[in-house]
């Protein structure tokens, strides 16, 4: 009796009836007990409750679309009139749309337009932005006719990554020979198949977006994924934190790391073949936070340091420039600028124009980033003794014609660099300094005595990298003549012959903006330039001889860019100090 009494008091229990549902009531279209009845159906069945709602004649499909259309304020639209083979396929994942009966019709600036029969459905909104990390405006279809769509285009998750990248992918360093034998236990967590496809389609989507880096971020109740694109770092994803430890568990273990060791940050590499003949490199870092590792990978695309010198965006005085001293049988040219402004691939873009048969080339960076065949590349690595300085004095033992530094760190480098550029030898290197004329000051704080600074750099360039102006949706801007003045223009310089453009977005770009144009500061050291640094001349000295020279500021240099139509004037200030 007690098991009778208890069923019959859950059958007459009140339900909570979803948004759906209290819609239909409140409309006049259901009665209550019919819709609780209905949703217990649903339940018991497994069923959806609109489903069950349109399958047992409650409400026809016509008339829940137009319920649902005036209770939410949203549009209808008849999907017999929508051209299918139209549809986007690629905005958001065939799985979902499977999943929650919808179908995507088009993107509007960051908004994603949804046909759906139930607007009410908070999940299937929320899982929608997750995945497309954009919002969604519904648009109402009938349940029957959007039913017959999503199976008709359904396609498993896998089949859906497996369309990007044409079904040709290989991992070639996805192994497991780096796990210890102290780590067995964590072996399970590395080849969770969810966590596996969800890394997979990270490192697809960073790709076909151009990233340049992915930051795989924990912390105390969320974990996101943020590409940088563009050098702008944008969340792309929000996946559950309970993720975190099996998701660095497989990097670390496809890159050659040890995963039993989370105290210390460790760096590794691994590859990505897509297609018979494109392969990219990836770079890894892990670093200990309060709330697990965080992880950053470097996308390392060898096909940019093959661009040529052209695409990096040189003006042809500049070009002319780098091109007459990378030519010169021995000196020093130092390549400035912050991280990420593309100082790696301007240096390896003139080795690829000086790797010749009869040319010894020798590298060594921490790490080699681009792989270039011909050059003798070092990686190098402090804790094995393997410094940048020991690197140089092995390098001058090797008959070298070109040596690369990737970076000057300390006294001891610059000095064998110097004596190796006094020595017929042409050298390349990097060092953080905000200009040109500031490095030569840089290096006198170093301690490297004027003479050699002077007898020794030919060239050097600072650069850094603006984003580019989408040409399909940059639109003219009207900016005040005073802010044109302060930022920098000549007052000849604004007589109405060019266009100042603003970015305004759409589906090609990432607002407004799509890839990036160097600004560059290309300064050869003339005979009067050495006379300003052998008397020990302030930076000041040596940017107003520069100028008097013609070697433009990089604030000048991005104007210039900004009179072209290539970026915006907002850009050019975001990234250009004066």
């Amino acid at each position: 009796m007690a098991a009778v009494d208890t069923a019959i008091h859950r059958e007459n229990a009140p339900v909570a009836l979803p948004g759906l549902g209290r819609a239909l009531i409140l409309a006049g279209k259901l009665e209550q007990k019919s819709a609780e009845e209905l949703f217990r159906k649903a339940s018991s069945n497994r069923t959806s409750f609109i489903a069950e709602l349109t399958g047992s004649g409650a409400v026809s499909a016509a008339d829940l679309a137009h319920t649902m259309s005036a209770a939410f304020a949203a549009p209808l639209i008849d999907l017999d009139a929508v051209d299918t083979q139209r549809l986007p396929k690629e905005l958001l994942d065939p799985k979902i749309c499977h999943d929650y009966r919808v179908v995507v019709l088009g993107k509007r600036t960051n908004r994603l337009v949804v046909a759906t029969a139930d607007p009410s459905d908070q999940a299937a909104a929320e899982k929608i932005k997750f995945a497309s990390q954009m919002g969604v405006d519904w648009v109402i279809a009938e349940y029957d006719k959007l039913l017959k769509l999503v199976e008709v285009h359904a396609t498993s998750a896998s089949e859906a990554i497996d369309n990007i990248v044409g079904g040709d992918i290989e991992f070639d360093e996805f192994t497991t020979e780096a796990v210890s034998d102290s780590a067995e236990s964590a072996t399970s967590e590395v080849d969770d198949a969810p966590v596996v496809k969800f890394l997979h389609k990270m490192l697809i989507d960073a790709i076909g977006m151009r990233a340049s880096d992915l930051h795989f971020e924990p912390y105390e109740h969320n974990y996101r994924v943020r590409f940088r694109i563009d050098g702008e770092l944008r969340e792309i994803a929000s996946p559950p934190v309970a993720i975190k430890d099996k998701l660095a568990s497989r990097i670390k273990v496809i890159s050659k790391m040890d995963i039993s060791e989370k105290r210390v940050p460790q760096d590794g590499k691994m590859k990505l073949k897509v297609g018979p003949e494109r392969v990219i490199d990836f770079r890894v870092s892990t670093l200990p936070t309060l709330f697990g590792e965080k992880i950053v990978i470097r996308i390392l695309d060898p096909n940019s340091a093959k661009l040529g010198i052209d695409a990096l965006g040189y003006e042809p005085e500049e070009k002319e420039r780098l091109l007459k001293a990378i030519s010169r049988p021995y000196g020093m040219i130092l390549v400035t600028g912050p991280t990420g402004s593309g100082k790696t691939v301007s240096l390896y873009t003139c080795l690829n124009l000086l790797n010749k048969p009869g040319v010894n080339i020798a590298t060594a960076e921490d790490p080699s980033e681009i792989n270039l065949p011909g050059v003798n590349q070092v990686n190098v690595n402090d804790k094995a003794g393997l410094t940048f300085a020991a690197a140089l004095k092995s390098f001058l033992r090797q008959d070298p014609d070109i040596i690369m530094v990737g970076e000057i760190r300390d006294l001891e480098t610059a000095d064998i660099a110097i004596k190796a550029a006094q020595t017929g030898h042409l050298v390349m290197s990097t060092l953080h300094t905000n200009d040109a004329p500031t490095t030569l000051t840089r290096m006198r704080n170093m301690g490297i005595a004027p003479f050699n600074i002077a007898s020794s750099v030919i060239l050097i360039t600072a650069q850094r990298l603006a984003r580019r102006l989408c040409p399909n949706c940059k639109a003219p801007a009207e900016i005040p003549k005073k802010t044109m003045l302060d930022a920098g223009f000549q007052p000849d310089e604004l007589d109405g012959s060019w266009i100042n453009y603003r970015p305004v977005g759409c589906s090609a770009c990432n607002n407004g903006y799509k890839g990036r144009v160097g600004i560059y500061q290309v300064m050869p050291i003339t005979e009067e330039l050495q006379r300003i640094i052998l008397r020990d001349g302030s930076a000041l000295e040596i940017a107003k001889q520069a100028q008097a020279e013609g070697v433009r500021s990089l604030r000048l240099s991005g104007l210039h860019k900004v009179k072209q139509g290539l970026t915006s004037l907002e850009e050019v200030l975001a990234v250009t100090n004066e």
